[in-house]
């Protein structure tokens, strides 16, 4: 299993538009955090991506990944879903349609948001395409599959609809959460990867884990690794390296970990 860091920033990026700060003219490629997704690469070779941000075509470019089996939404803000149109380059080439996988509050937002795509009354014009996604709801800690995954769905509270995070043998991904609940940390408990958002080392968030809340749950939870991803530019790379703790690590895009 290997996971592929595709974007490690939060809704604004980085740069940031207008700002002129040390992270956002960093000459250092690990500084340039587009928005959130990752993918999951099986030793069979079937792939699940983790959310459709808008820079999504140029992350899979990089990554030179050529084919998606799933998609996994962890909820249905912009910075995390705007990027789906991008699956059409997939479906049209795919034998079946791509598996969307989504919790009970963000599958109706995408129902709404893309009835294009998920609508079946709708037709594309003749001569046209649209993405071949089939969506279905995963709930809370019922074990579910997808492009040859075992998934257990952990959902988190952020401050206006639950993120869906999961857990698949030895990692446990959380990528937008402010809280994590007792059972979601008992439920992670042995993984040997852990990924867990991260805003800065600045005052509490209402939605999102900061730096020192992070490093808190990671020493519950007890990975052998914590990856810290959805990084503000308020911390260069370079210096989060030198202040986190050893077992804990700042994401970049384009990281690859063999897993």
């Amino acid at each position: 299993m290997r996971l592929h860091f595709l974007g490690t920033g939060t809704s604004f990026g980085v740069p940031v538009l207008g700002c002129d700060c040390p992270t956002c003219t960093s000459a250092d490629p690990r500084d340039h955090r587009t928005r959130h997704a990752a993918l999951l690469e099986g030793d069979d070779g079937r792939r699940l991506l983790i959310d459709t941000p808008p820079e999504l075509r140029l992350q899979l470019l990089r990554a030179r990944i050529a084919s998606i089996d799933a998609v996994w939404f962890t909820h249905a803000h912009a910075d995390h879903t705007h990027g789906i149109d991008d699956l059409r380059a997939f479906s049209i080439h795919a034998e079946h349609p791509i598996d969307a996988l989504a919790g009970p509050e963000c599958a109706p937002l995408l129902l709404r948001k893309f009835p294009y795509i998920f609508d079946p009354d709708h037709h594309p014009i003749p001569g046209t395409s649209r993405p071949d996604i089939r969506l279905r709801t995963v709930r809370h800690r019922e074990p579910t599959r997808a492009a040859g995954f075992d998934l257990l769905p952990l959902a988190v509270p952020p401050a206006d609809q639950p993120s869906y995070g999961f857990r698949t043998g030895p990692l446990g991904y959380i990528a937008d959460a402010k809280t994590i609940p007792p059972d979601v940390e008992e439920a992670l408990r042995g993984v040997r990867v852990l990924v867990l958002n991260a805003l800065w080392f600045g005052p509490p968030h209402p939605t999102h884990l900061t730096i020192p809340e992070a490093i808190e749950i990671a020493r519950r939870i007890g990975a052998r690794t914590t990856y810290l991803t959805h990084l503000t530019h308020r911390a260069r790379h370079a210096e989060l390296l030198a202040a986190l703790p050893e077992h804990i690590r700042p994401a970049h895009d384009g990281l690859t970990l063999d897993l």
